[in-house]
């Protein structure tokens, strides 16, 4: 899963967010569908345009579902009831991950 973590963009086309997450767009219209966090706006062509928000929305989703192996009906409790929380533990494993690429990078520099 590719996601870019800080973009100009004011939005993304469908498209661009089923590639940041190595998914079929089938699934991004399913996901909003299912979840009221994620909410595009449609151009007056009627395509759907994500916002940061919505791509952070669906980051959460995906960590949810797919990386922890959630039902969708978990994730939509747990987003319902405890959305600050799950943010929250979200960042920090977020964080983690980078601290530990950062040390894997680092000791495959080691001799």
């Amino acid at each position: 899963m590719m996601v870019a973590e800080e973009s100009l963009k004011l939005y993304y086309s469908i498209g661009e967010v089923a590639e940041m997450f190595g998914v079929n767009t089938s699934l991004i219209r399913f996901w909003e569908k299912e979840f009221d966090v994620i909410k595009p706006h449609k151009n007056k062509k009627g395509n759907r345009q994500f916002t940061k928000a919505d791509v952070d929305n669906f980051h959460l989703i995906y960590h949810l579902v797919k990386e922890k192996g959630m039902t969708l009906k978990g994730a939509q409790q747990q987003l319902k009831n405890r959305k600050d929380e799950t943010e929250l533990h979200f960042e920090v494993i977020k964080r983690l991950k980078r601290i530990k690429e950062e040390l894997l990078s680092i000791k495959s520099q080691l001799p």
